[in-house]
Order: C-alpha cells, then structure tokens, then sequence
C-alpha cells in the first residue's frame, strides 16, 4: 500500500535520513530517468544554467542524492509540499553539485540547511579551535534540509547556519531551537556555482578572468585508479613481478591468490577471466612501470588492463615518454591549499591527497603520437585534442592551448609592446611559470576560497623579465621536487644513531629538530617547518616513513634529499612571493587576465 501511495497519490510531507553511498547499488533506468531528464518540468540535476554539466566525474548517483531527488519530484508533482531531510553535507558546496543546486533553487520557495559538520575526513575543527564531532557515529559531515514549496508562489530564499561543537552540545541546541529565520543568515547563491554556503569571494571576482590550468592543459585527467593498490603496486620490481607471475600462471590456485593478495571478483573485476586473458599476453613484462604514488614517493606497478580498474589511457600513455605533468587538484576540503606537485612518471589517483573529493588531476607538458606497440596495449592517437599543429620532433607538440602562446607571444614580443626585451616563450617556461606561482604562499592565501572549489586560475604577467624570473623559480622547484637538484648532492639532514635500521613509529624530536625511526636511529637536522610541510593531504616526511613502517631504513639518502628538497622549497617560496607581491601591487597581468 506504500509504494502504491508513493508512486500514485500526491504526498504534501517526504522526510528522512537516507543512505549516503558514492557508488550507489541502486543504478536502474528509473533513477537514470529521474537524475538525468526534466522529469515532470523538474530541472535535472545534470545541467546548469541550461548547459549540460561539462564534469568528467560527480557524485550525483549517490543515494542520498537520489533520494533528495525523489522527494523533489514527488513535490513539484504535487505542485507544495515540504520535505526534510538529514543528509551528507557535500552538496552544500561541491561543484559537481552546482546543478542539483541550481534545480532545487527552481522547485522550492523556501530552503533551510543546518550544516552540522562534524566531518572526520575533512578533519573539521570549530571556529574556534575547539573539537568537532558527528551527530552520528559515522565519518561523513551531515546537514539538516528543510525545503519548503508553496502553491502558485515564485522565487527562492536561502537561509544557512552552522553548528559546530561536540555531539552532545549540537543534540542541546537541537533541542532548544525551533526553525525559523532568526537562528539562519539569508544567502543569495549565484551562478554559476550556486553555492548553499557563504563563500568571501566578492572583493577578489578578477580572479575568475584568469586562466585555469585545465583550459592553459587542455588534455589532463584524473590520475590511475588500481582498486587494489597492495596487489599492483609495490616498492620492489622483483617481488611486484614475482607475484604477476602468479597471477598469469593459471595452475597457482585462484583460492590462494584470493586469500594472498586480498583480490575478490567485483563488478568490474572478474578474477578467472582476468587471469586467463593476461596469460595470453607474451610482452606482458613491458606493463612494468614506474608510478608517482605519493609526493617524493615513486613506486613499481604492473600497468596492464588486466590487474588495473582505470589506466587513464587518454593522458597517461604521453606520460609514458619522456615528459612533465603538472599535478594538482578540482577542489580542495583541506583549509589551506597546498596541492601542487610535478611528476615525469605516470600517477596515481591519490597521489597528492587521499581525502574524499581531493583527487590528483595530472596535466603532461607534451602530447606523443603513439607507436605500433604501445596501440597493441591499447593506446589511441590523440583525437580529443587538436590545435591545428603537427606532432614535431620526436612524435611530440605541447600540450598547451594555442591561445596562451598568441597571448604571451603578443606581450613579449619585441615588436608587440611588451614591456621586457621580447621572445619566444618555451612550453618548459610557461609550466614553470604555473608551477611557480601554485606555489607562492601569497597567492594561496589570498585565493584561497577559490581554490577551495575549482581548479586553479593563473595570473600571467604583462613583464616578460617578471615571467623569466618566475619560470626560473619553477624550474627550481620541478628540480627539487624531481629530486635532480644539483643541490641535493649535499643534503642538510643526516642519518645517525646505532642499532637496527628497522623503521617503527616516526617520532619527532622539535628541541633537537630530529625524527626517530626507532628508539637508537634518527635523521638530524630537521627544523619543524620541515617537518610540518604539507603537500596535498600529506605531511610529507611523516607520510614516507609511515608508509614504510615494518621496512628497513637500507638507504637513507632519498630520505635526506627529500628532506633538504623541502628545506629549499620554503626558502624558494619565499623568493616566488617578493616577485609575485610586486605584479599584485603594480597590476602588472595581461589584459584581459588583470583585476
């Protein structure tokens, strides 16, 4: 008699706490019909402004959202209503979300959200410094919606508030507050984001004329997705081949590589059929591959359809060459924007931050025709991408879009006005030039709500010796971050101590400005703000000697150089920000890419 109700009488009250689910189960062509189409005149959650979504990934087929949807269906049917609902709080700001907001905005009259934060993956904290934790006994932050829909009436109101503090405080408030206006601030979301949060973003809107480094990148994508990264991936070449070889050996015992290596069939992976498939490849020795797994932290994988979940195959296989791609991410939940590292190897989808919806976007420098035997393992020429240039020297054009180098070609030419000598501007240039300036602390701080929700917008500067000056620092920092730095040759942290190399818990020593791997051995000159350095989602000396603990300490010179590699980097940064505060003050940005 429910679903009857459900599907055939017009219901005026829906609320709720439906299950949140990324990949969701529930995926049929009724919910495809419902989140994709205008159903009933209800906008779909799959465009914006009018315009489809141009996202190659969002989390709209979660379940919670599917349900949001329903109830929104079933209200704009019923033409009043109102729902509540108590959901994961993602929506509120999640770009990929715009549209869902956008369409909720176009059924209700009156929107209520009550953010209770208390998101564990996220690492909220309060305003003031204080613990934060989850209504429920669940990691994901959650919010309170109360969507209002009145008959005949136009128009939507946004009101928002938040609560922070520890359960039991935010039960209290709960209790002794009633819904209205009074206890919310009225927001007015905009296109084309549409955001259910405050965002402080009115005072710096020349940011959005600039550049974002997928349009300056045009062929970029996420980065490599194992789906069973202790299986595929692995410090040594030798034991990661020893166990493919088992894996192609169809005699070993499919029972045993299950309890062995943890694999299971999933959906989109079929044990048996998988392993008789690659026993059939002869050069399967040539999927061995070198992989950015983590900041300073390259590793071993076996690169074949076969063992992988996604390859990335449309930008990984110019990575596969000799190459550099620019690392960052689409959106950030950390405070602070950290996220930005270079590669010349193949990368992993969290290779910069492994917290939810801080994915590694991976932008190559060049574009390689592929040869006849990397199209036999399923590589493509590249068709998503043409400027209208040929492949030059070594099968290879940058990946840059033409308009950049018309743009800087116009600037610093020494026959177009440019302000410095004139010249040519190498693709090298223009990635160390945005390396650069991802990495000045200035420009973090001062874009840092817009960081927080797209990709990074580049400001380029109308002063070609400003640009050299700039690019300069960024190919220090591809240098050392590469670990090929000249001046890695003699690191400022040494290996110390008696007894066994064998790496424990990592314990740090701030009074002697030393790191413990076990109770006798420890590396020695490192100050905190070595220590404490981030990148991404990752305290980077920390992350690689936990990510090693149970290992032997058999080589402690990457360690040294990563450290003195980061040591170099703040003092660089702090070079970066006396050139990139001197362009802020003097307006020194190319037109239109200036406030």
């Amino acid at each position: 008699e429910a679903g009857r109700i459900k599907k055939e009488e017009s219901i005026l009250v829906i609320m709720g706490n439906p299950p949140y689910s990324g990949i969701s189960a529930n995926i049929n062509d009724w919910t495809e019909k419902l989140l994709k189409t205008n159903l009933d005149g209800a906008q779909t959650y799959y465009e914006i402004d009018g315009n489809k979504l141009a996202e190659k990934k969002t989390w709209l087929q979660d379940d919670y959202v599917k349900f949001l949807r329903f109830a929104q269906w079933k209200i704009h049917k019923a033409g009043k209503g109102i729902v509540g609902m108590i959901t994961n709080h993602s929506y509120l700001d999640n770009p990929t979300f715009r549209g869902m907001r956008q369409s909720l905005m176009n059924t209700y009259n009156e929107i209520y959200l009550l953010d209770l934060h208390g998101n564990n993956l996220k690492k909220e904290t309060s305003p003031d410094g204080g613990k934060d934790t989850n209504v429920f006994d669940i990691q994901q932050g959650v919010a309170i919606a109360v969507f209002v829909k009145k008959e005949n009436v136009d128009g939507c109101h946004i009101y928002h508030a938040d609560l922070f503090g520890e359960r039991e405080s935010k039960y209290n408030w709960l209790d002794n507050h009633k819904l209205k206006t009074t206890n919310y601030k009225q927001l007015k979301p905009e296109s084309p984001w549409y955001f259910f949060i405050e965002r402080n973003t009115k005072d710096i809107e020349y940011y959005n004329q600039w550049m974002k480094v997928n349009e300056i990148f045009p062929v970029n994508n996420l980065g490599v997705v194992t789906a069973r990264d202790s299986f595929a991936i692995d410090f040594n070449k030798q034991v990661l081949e020893a166990r493919i070889r088992q894996f192609r050996n169809l005699k070993v015992d499919e029972e045993f590589l299950k309890s062995a290596y943890g694999l299971k069939d999933t959906s989109t992976f079929k044990l048996r059929k998988f392993r008789e498939e690659f026993s059939k490849v002869t050069d399967w020795e040539d999927d061995f591959q070198i992989i950015q797994y983590r900041p300073f932290d390259q590793r071993n994988i076996c690169y074949s359809e076969w063992v992988v979940e996604r390859r990335i195959i449309d930008v990984m296989q110019h990575m596969l060459k000799n190459n550099l791609g620019l690392i960052t991410c689409r959106q950030i939940i950390c405070d602070h924007f950290t996220h930005s590292f270079i590669t010349n190897e193949i990368t992993d989808n969290c290779s910069i931050s492994n917290f939810t919806k801080e994915r590694s976007y991976i932008f190559p420098l060049y574009l390689y025709q592929p040869d006849e035997k990397r199209k036999r393992h399923g590589f493509q020429s590249m068709m998503m991408f043409d400027s209208g240039e040929t492949y030059g020297l070594g099968g290879k054009k940058p990946n840059i879009a033409p308009k950049v180098f018309e743009m800087l070609g116009s600037a610093y030419g020494p026959h177009a006005g440019g302000k410095g000598a004139g010249g040519e501007v190498s693709p090298e240039q223009i990635l160390y030039y945005c390396y650069a300036v991802l990495y000045s602390n200035t420009y973090r701080k001062k874009y840092a709500e817009f960081l927080k929700i797209d990709f990074p917008r580049i400001p380029f500067t109308s002063d070609y010796i400003l640009f050299l000056q700039i690019a300069a620092l960024g190919e220090e920092l591809t240098q050392l971050h590469l670990l090929k730095s000249k001046t890695l040759h003699n690191p400022i942290v040494k290996y110390k101590g008696l007894g066994e190399d064998l790496i424990e818990k990592p314990i740090y020593n701030e009074e002697n400005q030393c790191v413990f791997i076990n109770r006798t051995k420890y590396f020695d000159g490192i100050a905190p703000e070595m220590w404490n350095y981030h990148i991404g989602g990752y305290q980077v000396l920390e992350k690689f000697l936990k990510d090693r603990k149970g290992r032997q300490m058999n080589d402690p010179a990457p360690y040294c150089k990563i450290a003195t590699s980061i040591a170099s980097t703040i003092t660089i940064q702090l070079n970066i920000d006396l050139i990139y505060i001197e362009l802020e003050e003097k307006g020194l940005f190319l037109e239109p890419f200036h406030r």
